[in-house]
C-alpha cells in the first residue's frame, strides 16, 4: 500500500513572499487536499479533537467530508464548534497536529490547512450566512474589546438571542489579530469580511471609544444587562536595564502595530522604519519571529533574535512525549527568510550616541536541567561578555497583564499578581480571554470566550 506523504513545501517561494505583505503560505489545489484528508485515520481516540483543539472541533468528520469534496458539509461540521476558523486555520500553531496520531513519527495530518480550506470554501460559495437567533431575550450585553475574545464572545452570546454591542478604543475591530499580527500571516480584508457579517447580523460596533475616558463604566452598568471585559494583555513586559531610555527601543508591539496600520493604509507614513539599519530583537517567540519578517520586509540590513533560554533540540524531548505540547525548536516562515538567532544570552546594557541606541551587551547563560532535558535554572558565565550592534532594538518578552486602572477600578475589580482580572458574575460582570487567563494563544483566548459565554446565557435566563 503507498503511503501518502505529508505536504511540505506550504509557503509561497521565499524570493517573491519577502517583497510583500500578503500571506506567506501558497493555495494548495483540490487534489492536495483531499489527498491530505485521506491520510486521516480516523482514530478511535481521536487525540487531535479531544486533547489537541481548544475548541474542540470535531476533526476526522470534517476531514472525512473534505477528502470527499463534500465542502458544504465540512463547513457545517466545523460551523457548529468554531466561530470564526478562518483566525485560527491562519494564526493557530496546529495543537490539534500536535495531538494527531500520526504525529508519533512526525507527520500529522495537514489539519490547519484543511480547516482554512474549509472555510474559504465556504465564504466563497456563500455558505457562511448572518447570525440569525432562534429567539429574542430582550437583554442587553456591553462587550469591551474587540479582540479575539471579544469578537468571539459577541458571536456566541448573539446566536443566544441577546443585544449585543462591542466597544473598541481603536478605530478598527480585530485587536491583536489586527494590530499585533503581520499581514504576512494574516491579510486584514479577511477581518473586515467577519466584521461585515457580525454588523450585518445586528451586532453594534462603537468604535473609537474608550472606557473610562470617552464613557464610563458607570454608563455601561445602568445601560446593560451585563458587562464582559475582553481587553486582552496590554502591558507588555519590560527590560530596566542600563541604557532602556535611549531612543529606537521599543516594544515589539509599537513596530508591528505600526507596520499593520500602515499596510491597511490606517496612516500614511511608517512610524518605524529599519531599512538599512541593524536590529535587534530580544525574545525568541512569536511576536519575535513576527519582528524578524517585518524588519526582513523593511530591508533591515542585519537582524539577529535573542533568547535567553537554551536552543531546545531538533527532536521532541522527552520531557514531552506524545501528545504534549512538544518541546523542541520550532522555525516559522520568518526565520527560513533570514536572520540569526543566538541562543541561552543575557541582556545586560544598552549602549547609545546622542541618545539613540547603538549597541548591547550581552553574556552567555549556562542552564542547568532535569535528567528529561528540560531547562531548570541558569547562571551568566563570566568573561563572556559580547557587544552587538543596534540601530533598533525592538522587545518582545511577553505580556504582564492589565493595569489596574480606572475603569477597572469603577467596577470593583482588581487585577492579580500575575495582571489576571476575575470578573463578577453575580453582579453581571465578566472577564474573558488573556485578560482572565493571562496572555496564550488566539485559539484559547476564543475557547476561554466560549465557555464564559455560557455563564454569561445563564446569569441573563435568571434575571
Amino acid at each position: 500500500m503507498k503511503t501518502i506523504p505529508r505536504i511540505q513545501n506550504i509557503y509561497r517561494p521565499e524570493a517573491t513572499r519577502v517583497e510583500d505583505y500578503n500571506e506567506v503560505e501558497r493555495k494548495f489545489n483540490t487534489e492536495e487536499l483531499t489527498m491530505q484528508a485521506s491520510r486521516c485515520m480516523d482514530c478511535g481516540i481521536p487525540f487531535c479533537h479531544g486533547l489537541g483543539c481548544p475548541l474542540g472541533n470535531v476533526i476526522p468528520e470534517m476531514n472525512e467530508a473534505a477528502r470527499n469534496l463534500n465542502w458544504k458539509r465540512a463547513w457545517e461540521i466545523l460551523s457548529e464548534t468554531s466561530n470564526m476558523p478562518e483566525f485560527t486555520s491562519r494564526v493557530c500553531p496546529a495543537l490539534c497536529e500536535n495531538a494527531c496520531t500520526k504525529n508519533i513519527e512526525n507527520v500529522p495530518v495537514m489539519i490547519r490547512q484543511l480547516e482554512k480550506a474549509v472555510i474559504e470554501n465556504a465564504f466563497e460559495n456563500g455558505y457562511v450566512k448572518q447570525i440569525i437567533p432562534e429567539s429574542k431575550s430582550g437583554k442587553s450585553v456591553a462587550v469591551v474589546g474587540a479582540g479575539p475574545s471579544g469578537l468571539y464572545m459577541a458571536f456566541e452570546l448573539y446566536k443566544k438571542g441577546h443585544n449585543i454591542t462591542v466597544y473598541e478604543k481603536r478605530k478598527y475591530a480585530g485587536g491583536l489579530l489586527r494590530y499585533g499580527i503581520p499581514d504576512f500571516k494574516l491579510e486584514k480584508h479577511i477581518i473586515e469580511r467577519r466584521i461585515n457579517i457580525l454588523k450585518a447580523s445586528g451586532i453594534d460596533f462603537q468604535f473609537n471609544t474608550e472606557i473610562g475616558r470617552d464613557i464610563s463604566a458607570e454608563y455601561l452598568n445602568k445601560k446593560y444587562d451585563a458587562i464582559v471585559l475582553a481587553i486582552g494583555t496590554p502591558v507588555p513586559r519590560d527590560l530596566q536595564i542600563k541604557g532602556r531610555e535611549l531612543k529606537n527601543i521599543h516594544f515589539a508591539l509599537e513596530f508591528l502595530s505600526g507596520q499593520n496600520m500602515f499596510t491597511g493604509k490606517e496612516i500614511n507614513k511608517l512610524p518605524i522604519n529599519v531599512k538599512g539599519k541593524d536590529v535587534v530583537i530580544i525574545g525568541g517567540g512569536d511576536t519575535g519571529s513576527d519582528c524578524l519578517g517585518t524588519s526582513i520586509r523593511q530591508k533591515a540590513a542585519n537582524i539577529t533574535q535573542i533568547e535567553i533560554m537554551p536552543e531546545p533540540p531538533k527532536e521532541r524531548s522527552a520531557s514531552t512525549p506524545w501528545p504534549d505540547w512538544p518541546y523542541e525548536l520550532k522555525t516559522s516562515s520568518s526565520h527560513k527568510e533570514g536572520g540569526t538567532r543566538i541562543w541561552a544570552k543575557v541582556v545586560k546594557e544598552f549602549h547609545g550616541t546622542n541618545g539613540a541606541v547603538t549597541s548591547i551587551d550581552i553574556v552567555d547563560a549556562a542552564w542547568d536541567f532535569s535528567p528529561d532535558g528540560k531547562p531548570l535554572s541558569f547562571k551568566e558565565v563570566e568573561g563572556t561578555l559580547t557587544n552587538i550592534k543596534a540601530d533598533y532594538v525592538f522587545i518582545a518578552m511577553g505580556f504582564l497583564g492589565v493595569d489596574n486602572n480606572s475603569f477597572i477600578k469603577d467596577l470593583y475589580l482588581e487585577a492579580d499578581k500575575r495582571g489576571r482580572v476575575e470578573g463578577n458574575p453575580s453582579q453581571g460582570i465578566f472577564t474573558c480571554g488573556d485578560m482572565k487567563t493571562g496572555q496564550s494563544l488566539v485559539v484559547r483566548a476564543m475557547a476561554n470566550a466560549k465557555e464564559t459565554a455560557k455563564d454569561v446565557d445563564d446569569y441573563l435566563k435568571g434575571l
